[in-house]
């Protein structure tokens, strides 16, 4: 990183560090002082919340586990001795002794649910993606403003030593400036047929699961995880492992903002079925700076979700691309950085000083009122990447962004999908300031 870099990369630092202390909370935990255990709710109990479940029972006390199927609830709560096992997340945020949630739902909810939580006070640790669509995570941003509550985004990587250690050795310039990143998730999914409407299994409140989206009869194949390939639900592939790539992507290509142009080609390459995501993609994002050379930024993104042929043999993973070399690097512990000759650089990333782990943090974040790791606006501006790339493939088309307004310049039609449509009847989960 040449030196007028690495300054604006500092001055950018220093300014989010202003703007974080601008909105912290004081006054610590309120049910409890700050040596003490931070009581939360667990919202949402398939796969990902069971995991979150288990490993905040570890650091916190459980008082509830909330999921519209009782047969998730009740093997969580015997797991984490749950003092109350609910449907309604509601009964959550109506309770004063809870000092926080944690949001593991179908995406559909994150960003209600979370609104809803800041809100009743409480402070939110989400799963990735934060939202459902771009409106809805700009909404969650000025809630967590608002009402000066913490909410850690789930995007892990901002809490592992060694994805941050690599992108400190970006910052000091191992490979010069980062131009360019390239991220991938490929890996086989499931097809998952052809479905048929049918009553919902026994145990299951399925009003309560479709909450404020659109109501569609119960279907099998867009219930538990299936959720995550229809519109009405998820966020297709590139919201379902891609929020992690993306987010150390963005991160390491030094980008603090939306960017102004994006291009996406992609479809059903593979799958004969039900899903209405793509499952093949190739998006790209570019930041341009001041438009000088040098200052701009581009990042690209490969979605292909029924291949086993992986690069660098890694479901998952990044490259950077710097003027005086490349950095690849996956989550999954690999790490490979060559010189503009091709060479090896064999520098390691040293751990950097009192880094917690993701949940850790966000509880020692709401003890001493500081900036959480993956704070929601880092994690809106990740998540964003996500919408735009999908919505980019939807209309088949490139769109040029307003990062201030967070709106598509002259697309009416891409503008309109930047929401969502909600139940017509009405709900009480529908945030605020949405369009029904």
């Amino acid at each position: 990183m040449t030196d007028p870099n690495r300054r604006s990369f500092l001055k950018q630092t220093a300014a989010a560090s202003a703007g974080a202390a601008a909105w912290a909370w004081t006054g610590g935990v309120k049910a409890a002082g700050a040596n003490e255990r931070v009581t939360v709710g667990i919202i949402g109990c398939g796969g990902r919340g069971a995991g979150l479940a288990e490993e905040f029972a570890d650091l916190a006390n459980v008082a509830y586990v909330c999921d519209p199927d009782e047969t998730r609830r009740r093997p969580i709560q015997d797991r984490t001795h749950a003092q109350h096992a609910v449907a309604d997340l509601r009964r959550i945020l109506d309770d004063p002794s809870v000092d926080a949630v944690v949001i593991a739902t179908p995406d559909h909810w994150h960003a209600p649910t979370a609104i809803l939580a800041c809100e009743a006070g409480k402070h939110v640790y989400v799963e990735k993606p934060c939202s459902h669509n771009l409106r809805e995570g700009r909404l969650l941003v000025e809630a967590a403003r608002r009402n000066k509550r913490v909410v850690q985004h789930g995007t892990q990587s901002r809490s592992n030593p060694f994805i941050a250690g690599a992108m400190q050795m970006l910052r000091e310039g191992v490979i010069g400036d980062v131009l360019v990143a390239k991220a991938w998730d490929i890996q086989r999914r499931v097809n998952i047929g052809r479905g048929t409407p049918s009553d919902p299994p026994p145990g299951v409140d399925y009003d309560l699961w479709v909450g404020p989206a659109e109501f569609v009869p119960f279907q099998a194949n867009r219930f538990h995880y299936h959720w995550h390939w229809w519109y009405n639900f998820g966020v297709g592939g590139l919201g379902a492992d891609g929020p992690h790539e993306i987010d150390y992507a963005r991160w390491g290509l030094g980008v603090e903002t939306h960017p102004t142009t994006v291009a996406g080609l992609g479809g059903k390459y593979y799958f004969d079925d039900d899903q209405e995501y793509p499952d093949t993609g190739t998006v790209v994002f570019e930041w341009p700076g001041d438009g000088q050379a040098g200052h701009k930024r581009q990042l690209i993104f490969e979605l292909r979700i029924w291949s086993t042929n992986y690069p660098f043999n890694v479901d998952s993973g990044a490259e950077f691309y710097g003027t005086k070399g490349k950095m690849f690097l996956s989550k999954r512990g690999k790490l490979e950085i060559l010189d503009e000759d091709n060479k090896p650089i064999t520098a390691q990333p040293k751990d950097p000083p009192q880094l917690l782990g993701h949940a850790a943090d966000f509880l020692d974040a709401i003890k001493t009122g500081r900036r959480p790791n993956a704070e929601i606006e880092i994690g809106h501006h990740s998540t964003a990447l996500i919408h735009l790339g999908n919505l980019a493939m939807r209309v088949g088309r490139s769109l040029n962004v307003d990062p201030a307004t967070e709106q598509i310049i002259g697309d009416d039609n891409a503008n309109q999908l930047l929401g969502r449509r909600y139940r017509k009847e009405g709900h009480w989960a529908i945030p605020k300031g949405t369009q029904t």
